[in-house]
């Protein structure tokens, strides 16, 4: 998955398998890892409820966050997310 330039300067990247989760436990198993990072930190978030797609996004902005990229494969959706703000 390709960023581009406005993630030049970011720390580790940390994997969130939140396969076969529904509304709204992605969003709070994200909200929980995030908890535990610092500003500059990626999280990539597998999950394979649609809704993330509206749900992550809502929720980064509410709290600081900033929604890099998205793919969808397969039924299978990714979510890269940089940590900014406090959760």
């Amino acid at each position: 998955m390709s960023t581009g330039a406005s993630d030049e300067m970011v720390g580790p990247v940390h994997i969130l398998d939140a396969r076969r989760l529904l509304c709204p436990m992605p969003v709070i198993r994200l909200q929980q890892l995030v908890a535990t990072l610092t500003p500059g930190e990626l999280v990539d978030m597998v999950c394979s409820d649609p809704g993330a797609l509206h749900d992550v996004p809502a929720w980064c902005r509410v709290h600081g966050h900033v929604v890099l990229e998205t793919a969808e494969v397969a039924g299978e959706i990714t979510i890269r997310v940089r940590v900014d703000g406090t959760a």
